[in-house]
């Protein structure tokens, strides 16, 4: 597993223009016209905006045959038909954290269905997620999707449906970034 860093850069120049920043609940964040996704070299940012960063890590509250399925059937991000993007970083409750592993597997898969859930919408959004709270960022994780303009009215219902879970009572902080590609 690749635990480089990432900083996602909202600035002035990017790969992605932003096309709306909202909060959903917590502090707004700057707005920015563009995003830009780099492997994270320590050497600060001559943003005029923010930088977020997150490291993949291995896929945590899933079963053998959940991570199997999803594996089986999940898109990799970069295909040239997916022009469009999400990035809704969030950062859940002290009451969260303060849950056993097995606690918050429940209300993670057992109550909310968020495997489930995901699995319905693959491959047609693809997603990766990155953690941030091991390495002291504002944010728990950085969730990073992409699809194409045909299956935007899907990815809206797909975040529709996994705010009215269980676990996204334990949200405190969330901010939903919608994108689109600039050289596409």
């Amino acid at each position: 597993m690749n635990h480089q860093i990432f900083d996602f850069v909202g600035g002035e120049t990017g790969l992605w223009r932003v096309l709306k920043i909202e909060t959903v609940v917590g502090q707004p964040i700057q707005q920015v016209p563009f995003l830009n996704i780099v492997q994270s070299t320590g050497i600060p940012h001559s943003s005029n905006g923010w930088v977020l960063k997150g490291f993949r890590s291995n896929t945590r509250y899933t079963e053998r045959l959940e991570l199997d399925q999803l594996i089986a059937i999940q898109a990799e991000l970069g295909r040239t038909e997916a022009i469009c993007a999400a990035l809704i970083p969030i950062r859940k409750t002290e009451a969260w954290w303060a849950l056993a592993q097995d606690e918050r597997r429940k209300i993670f898969e057992d109550q909310s269905k968020h495997t489930a859930t995901g699995l319905k919408y693959l491959p047609a959004i693809a997603r990766r997620l990155y953690h941030c709270r091991d390495i002291g960022e504002p944010f728990d994780f950085l969730t990073w999707f992409e699809y194409a303009p045909e299956h935007a009215e899907a990815f809206e219902e797909l975040v529709h449906h996994l705010r009215g879970t269980a676990e996204w009572q334990y949200v405190d902080w969330e901010i939903d970034i919608r994108l689109i590609q600039t050289d596409k």
